[in-house]
């Protein structure tokens, strides 16, 4: 129950300063003194909230997919040779700056969310790809020998042996890859997409400051949850595999 008071706690404050930032409108006066309004009202914070939760959530899961599918292909017999155009492809992703992705996805694919998806799963493909070979590789193979003995199939031994055991690894690739993409999601209010990035890119406009504080400490506040929350998974991962590990 430790485990998760930190996320919980984390997750009810970011929520408790979506719906309540108009109550600290005095405190962002003082920060921005010479204008009027200087709580973000064009769309409410929660609403942005959820819809930044939304785009990084279904980028990771399509390339936590794309990546695990990668690494466990490319660590088979049959796929070796293709693990440098793997590693390239994945790499490739990751150096070529979402901005650049979305000049060349929205004349395709429109303004709006769909772009941003796009840079968020190319963008976050290497770590899961690149964690999901060190797990894989990095397991005795006499375990696998092991599990071989015990009669069990190449798609047993993969799932009842060497995922639970690389899992840890995995996970925290995954973890990498969504805190980034927390940040990264911001730049899709540019083309469209409703983010907590809005308030920051209308007070960069706008020279309001306060503006882009409010979008900044939602930002920060929620890979902080996000951090958090992975890292109880991983210690609760720890615990399920350790009496395993034992036997």
């Amino acid at each position: 129950m430790r485990l998760w008071l930190p996320p919980v706690l984390l997750a009810v404050l970011l929520i408790g300063l979506s719906t309540g930032m108009p109550a600290l409108e005095p405190l962002f006066h003082w920060v921005q003194p010479d204008k009027q309004q200087v709580i973000y009202e064009r769309e409410s914070f929660l609403s942005l909230l959820q819809n930044h939760v939304f785009l990084v959530v279904i980028s990771a899961a399509a390339g936590t997919l794309a990546a695990v599918a990668g690494g466990i292909f490319v660590t088979r017999p049959s796929g070796r040779d293709f693990l440098p155009l793997v590693s390239q492809v994945a790499s490739i992703g990751q150096t070529f700056p979402p901005v650049a992705v979305l000049a060349l996805a929205v004349p395709v694919l429109g303004f709006g969310e769909a772009p941003i998806l796009v840079a968020l799963m190319l963008y976050g493909l290497l770590p899961i790809l690149r964690n999901t070979l060190a797990g894989l590789e990095s397991i005795n193979p006499a375990v696998k020998e092991a599990a071989r003995g015990m009669g069990m199939s190449p798609l047993q031994v993969l799932v009842r042996a060497e995922l639970p055991l690389a899992g840890r690894v995995i996970l925290a690739g995954i973890r990498t890859s969504v805190t980034i993409n927390i940040a990264t999601a911001a730049i899709g209010s540019t083309i469209g997409a409703r983010t907590l990035g809005d308030p920051v890119i209308a007070g960069l406009v706008n020279g309001n400051t306060a503006y882009v504080l409010e979008g900044a400490i939602l930002i920060g506040l929620l890979a902080l949850t996000t951090d958090s929350l992975f890292e109880a998974l991983e210690r609760t991962w720890d615990r399920r595999l350790s009496p395993q590990m034992a036997v």
